[in-house]
Parts: C-alpha cells; sequence; structure tokens
C-alpha cells in the first residue's frame, strides 16, 4: 500500500512541477496594460501600451514622453530654450549669416510642412505665423476682427522664403514659422514608429484629437469616438479599427463670436480669414501625420470639394459634420463606423 502511495506521489510531483512551469510562462507572457499621461503642445497626451516586459515599457514610456518633449521645444514659436535653434529662433535671430544651423528633426518637419503646402494647394501653409498670431490675439481678447489691411500688412513672408539646405540649415529670412497644423500628427507618427521599432504593437495613443493606434490587444479593434462639436460629453460617431489615425480638425475648440458670427482659429491662406463651411471634419488614415495635414485642410474646402478630393486619395477617408447638422462621408469611410 505505502509504495502505491509512493508511486502517486512520484508521479503527481513531476506532473505538478509541470503545471507550475506553464503557470509561470503564461504569467511571464501575459501583457499588461501601462498607462502615461503628459501634457505638450497646448494639450493632454495619453498613452498606453501593452507589454509583458515591465523594464521595457517603462521605457517606452519615457522614451515616448521624450520625443513629445523635443518636438514641443522645437515647434514652439513663442519661447526660446538654451542651446536649441527653434522655430522661435528662426525667427527672433539676430545673426548675420546667410543660413543658420537647426536640429535635423525640425529640419525635416519643417520640409514636411512645405511638402504639405504642395499636397494641399497651397490650404496648408506654415508660413502664415504673422497672420495666426493677429487672430490668435483677437481669439484671446474676445474684442473685434482685424482688418484686411492689417492681415495684408503682416504677411511679410511665403512659403519660398522657407529655404532648406545640407539637411540641418535653413536660410536666415527670418519666417515666423507656425507647425500647429501638423506638429502633433507628425510627432504621433515618430511615436507609433518609435514602439514599433521596440516591438511594442499594441498601444493607443491620443494626442488631443490626434489618435494613433496599433493592433488592439485582444481580439477585436479600438473604437474611437468622434467628438460631437455641439455637445462635448457626446460622441456622433463611432470609428472601429487598429493601425489607424484618426483625426479631427474643428471650429468649435478655439473661437469667439462677434457681431453674431463665429471666428475660429482655422486660417484660410488664401483669403486670411478663418471659414465656417462645416463644424468638423475627421480623417482616417494610416499616416497620422497625413490625417493631421489633410484634417486642416479639408476644413477650409467647402464639403463637395472636399469629398471629390479625398475620393481622389488613395487610403484616406473622411467624415464631415456638417453647419447644418448632417454627417457626410468620403466613398470608402463607412466601413470604419462601428456606430
Amino acid at each position: 500500500m505505502q509504495d502505491k502511495i509512493n508511486k502517486i506521489i512520484w508521479i503527481t510531483i513531476p506532473v505538478l512541477i509541470i503545471i507550475f512551469i506553464i503557470i509561470g510562462i503564461i504569467n511571464k507572457n501575459k501583457k499588461i496594460e501601462y498607462v502615461k499621461k503628459f501634457y505638450y503642445m497646448d494639450t493632454y497626451i495619453y498613452v498606453k501600451i501593452y507589454s509583458s516586459d515591465n523594464k521595457l515599457a517603462n521605457e517606452a514610456l519615457n522614451e515616448v514622453e521624450n520625443i513629445y518633449k523635443n518636438y514641443h521645444i522645437l515647434t514652439d514659436k513663442y519661447n526660446s530654450y538654451k542651446n536649441v535653434n527653434n522655430i522661435y529662433y528662426i525667427k527672433n535671430n539676430d545673426s548675420k549669416d546667410e543660413y543658420i544651423k537647426i536640429d535635423k528633426k525640425l529640419y525635416n518637419i519643417i520640409e514636411y510642412g512645405i511638402d504639405a503646402y504642395k499636397k494641399t494647394n497651397g490650404l496648408l501653409d506654415i508660413s502664415m505665423g504673422n497672420v495666426i498670431d493677429i487672430w490668435k490675439k483677437y481669439i484671446e481678447n474676445k474684442n473685434g476682427i482685424p482688418s484686411m489691411d492689417e492681415l495684408k500688412k503682416s504677411k511679410t513672408n511665403s512659403i519660398d522664403d522657407i529655404i532648406l539646405k545640407d539637411g540641418n540649415t535653413i536660410k536666415n529670412n527670418h519666417v515666423n514659422i507656425d507647425l500647429g497644423a501638423i506638429s502633433k500628427g507628425y510627432t504621433t507618427k515618430e511615436v507609433g514608429k518609435y514602439l514599433k521599432k521596440m516591438n511594442i504593437n499594441e498601444y493607443l495613443i491620443n494626442a488631443g484629437g490626434n489618435v494613433l493606434v496599433g493592433d488592439y490587444y485582444k481580439k477585436g479593434y479600438y473604437k474611437i469616438g468622434i467628438e460631437d462639436p455641439d455637445n462635448k460629453n457626446d460622441v456622433f460617431k463611432v470609428v472601429k479599427g487598429n493601425n489607424i489615425a484618426v483625426v479631427t480638425s474643428g471650429g468649435y475648440e478655439r473661437y469667439y463670436e462677434y457681431d453674431e458670427k463665429k471666428y475660429n482659429h482655422i486660417i484660410d491662406p488664401t483669403t486670411l480669414n478663418p471659414k465656417n463651411y462645416m463644424k468638423s471634419v475627421t480623417v482616417i488614415s494610416k499616416d497620422s501625420a497625413l490625417a493631421d495635414t489633410l484634417s486642416t485642410a479639408l476644413f477650409l474646402m467647402e464639403v463637395d470639394k472636399g469629398k471629390e478630393y479625398v475620393n481622389n486619395l488613395s487610403d484616406v477617408e473622411a467624415i464631415w459634420y456638417t453647419c447644418d447638422n448632417k454627417v457626410e462621408f468620403s466613398n470608402g469611410a463607412k466601413k470604419y463606423i462601428y456606430k
């Protein structure tokens, strides 16, 4: 009888060891949710990743914050930073050199902005800093509107005055460059590339209306709500998908009313004034920099013209919330709609 008990014990122990090993492997490979929140580029940024490696996850989140911080500094047009030739420095420097040296990252995003000008037929113009500053002042003061004469006099530079050279220098034309329409989407794209490089494929980033998601952390897909322009506590559509960017531009976030007319912060380079063709437009693309760029450009187009523009692009869709509270879609946008 004792021999039989001993035999059962010797059989049971290896089985238990195997079970414990399996449980240990499962727990080791189990992915945990890691979250970090911070504030750069005038917006709250929320990052969520899934990883089974605690050290890797925390290092990655710290680096993600560093990426946003670095681009925040480089694209800050209102503040100088010690030993940093950012876009504030480009406009306000006292150097006598024909070309000034800038960070390679800043060079690349400015180059992207010049290319965006061409792709949007001039509707996204990063040389509009002076005009944007004037409208910013009126929006903050909420009193009156700038005259056309004031706006035209401020437009002392054009996109042609932004001349890049040798991968790290820019002509010293003191252009008031404004990268606000592309910086969040561009930086978020860089963050996505970094996470992929670190083999972190399951993530969600929300940078103030600029959303980028990777693979879903379990079966299914992410569901991304589009804010209702008339009720910020509600959404009017929910987009579903993985490995996509969803970016919304609207005039309902920053605006003021004067003489019963609304004036928002998105300025048309062709008229030097805001446009009110719609309440918001949302762009869906795998490329968050492109989605950010196009959301601004489409906001400055009439809806029908915007549809025509998007329908001629590949891998880009859009959803419009019109001024009369209708929802319009590009040809393939409805495949992304959850509800």
